[in-house]
């Protein structure tokens, strides 16, 4: 593909990402819809799309918010404050520091179940989970349905929020594979009901570095040492070492490769309970 196709391409890819966010904004009330960011390369674009539609139609941008799992590369830390402030955009960080508490904010150590809240020791029930402690692992399925799912679920109810703004491709995983750009969560026993918008769904991982480096989207430096895909610090590893991300092999080599597997092969489960 040639320069000049790659930008026809990723304008293209762009385009119709604005008009599923245009078609959001009349469906819902921009002041109802949050935007999820975790500071990778996917949901950066994503909000940089959405920051695009936002001033080419002159609407306030709707909520950003970032969920801090207890175990987070301080590179994608320091990206977000940076990014946030360039951007100029109040992020809201959520955290479950009740778990943190009860763990003493370090991973590895042990959970008792007793010792935790009235939600979380009935999320922990939803997900089957009987024994009388846990130990505190970020990527675990507790660690993630406690430190993301339940943080998320909450920040939908006390805010209202009618709709979320979510970076996910269809390519990224097997169970995304067959989404919408729009679906509704129904509401039930501690899940509200809201509807998922996935604006950058028809991009490859392929489209997206093509998309950074045509628009010079910024991104985190950890993709230049070798990560492809950024979940918790200590269960992510590098693609290739020392190789910068788009240049390894991306159409033959799982993105998600270097993430803890038991919780990919767990990923459809999780999304039922809520999971992003």
């Amino acid at each position: 593909m040639t320069g000049q196709e790659k930008e026809k391409r990723c304008a293209e890819l762009v385009g119709k990402s604005k008009e599923v966010i245009r078609e959001a904004f009349k469906k819902f009330n921009p002041a109802d819809i949050a935007i999820t960011w975790t500071g990778g390369k996917d949901s950066t674009t994503n909000l940089w799309i959405i920051r695009q539609v936002c001033a080419e139609d002159n609407i306030d941008l709707p909520k950003v918010m970032t969920i801090d799992e207890g175990d987070a590369f301080p590179e994608i830390t320091d990206f977000l404050i940076k990014m946030s402030q360039k951007w100029n955009i109040d992020v809201e960080w959520l955290c479950n520091f009740d778990v943190l508490k009860c763990c003493q904010s370090h991973l590895g150590n042990i959970v008792r179940v007793k010792d935790l809240n009235e939600r979380n020791r009935a999320e922990l029930k939803r997900i089957r989970v009987e024994q009388d402690s846990f130990t505190f692992e970020a990527e675990s399925e507790a660690g993630n349905h406690l430190m993301k799912t339940v943080v998320f679920n909450q920040f939908v109810e006390e805010n209202n929020i009618s709709a979320m703004f979510m970076a996910l491709r269809r390519d990224e995983q097997a169970t995304r594979k067959h989404d919408e750009y729009f679906t509704k969560k129904e509401g039930g026993y501690l899940m509200p009901e809201h509807t998922r918008i996935s604006t950058i769904l028809h991009f490859t991982e392929r489209d997206i570095w093509n998309t950074i480096k045509s628009y010079n989207i910024p991104y985190c430096s950890l993709y230049e040492i070798g990560y492809r895909s950024l979940g918790a610090r200590t269960s992510s590893n590098p693609g290739k070492v020392g190789v910068p991300a788009w240049e390894q092999d991306i159409e033959h080599v799982p993105e998600r490769a270097g993430r803890r597997q038991d919780k990919e092969k767990a990923m459809e489960r999780m999304r039922q309970l809520g999971y992003m």
